[in-house]
């Protein structure tokens, strides 16, 4: 990315799940707009090299809580975290065993509980703190066969609201960005395993009004706004990068 600007010098910046799509354009964006970043991710090899970057499993109170701290303690405290983190799934509500849906709970919700949780006196300590979540179109729209992950994403929108209530007088921001369908490796790998990838890929751009798959670059830029001094009146929303899906009813064409 080429996109310096100076509004998050002296900002330290936590971006979970940041060593690929989302997470990794976010990191880099913060970055550029200069900001310290750590990434915290299960495999942080991928994170650019200008990047503290440390292996943290989200879903482990005591791995998250070291992390959080070596990087407020290397980096001189923690201004912004960005909720990323996250798995997919697939299924109605009949597709997926318990088990499943622990899982995916766990990483998805209790994920960004136990990171917020371990940032927090950090944050209070911040002259400029914000937090942003990861959602999804998913907690907002139906989707077909997507019970459980629009479950774990709608859990996210209403914490963000919580969140941004309880913290709001501390001095804390909280909203969380709703993606579209976006260009990232899960798409990627899901797209692998239809039967026609091709058709499947354009049925998944068709179902957006600007015709295409939400780019992991849009989406950074949703986050670094949100996480930025700049949007210092800005708590409490979802903020949709989705290319109209959520909010637009066009007629057909022709």
């Amino acid at each position: 990315m080429n996109d310096r600007n100076p509004e998050l010098d002296g900002l330290v910046a936590v971006v979970t799940g940041g060593a690929s799509g989302i997470g990794a354009a976010a990191a880099a964006l913060l970055a550029d707009r200069g900001a310290s970043v750590a990434v915290l991710d299960l495999d942080p090899s991928g994170a650019d090299d200008r990047h503290l970057a440390l292996r943290c499993d989200v879903t482990d109170d005591g791995e998250v809580r070291a992390a959080v701290a070596e990087v407020a303690e290397r980096l001189g405290g923690l201004d912004i975290l960005v909720n990323n983190a996250g798995v997919g799934a697939q299924g109605t509500v009949e597709d997926n065993d318990d088990a499943e849906w622990h899982r995916v709970l766990d990483v998805n919700l209790l994920g960004v509980v136990r990171t917020t949780r371990a940032a927090l006196p950090h944050l209070r300590a911040s002259r400029a703190a914000a937090v942003v979540n990861t959602c999804s179109i998913a907690a907002t729209a139906g989707l077909p066969a997507r019970a459980l992950y629009s479950a774990s994403k709608g859990a996210i929108l209403s914490l963000t609201l919580a969140m941004a209530a309880d913290h709001l007088r501390e001095g804390i921001r909280v909203n969380c960005v709703n993606p579209g369908t976006a260009d990232t490796p899960w798409i990627g790998r899901l797209l692998a395993k239809a039967p026609d990838p091709a058709a499947e890929r354009a049925a998944l751009e068709a179902r957006q009004p600007h015709g295409r798959l939400v780019s992991a670059v849009e989406v950074a830029g949703a986050i670094a706004y949100l996480a930025s001094p700049s949007s210092g009146s800005t708590t409490g929303v979802a903020l949709a990068v989705d290319g109209g899906m959520q909010g637009l009813r066009l007629r057909p064409e022709g």
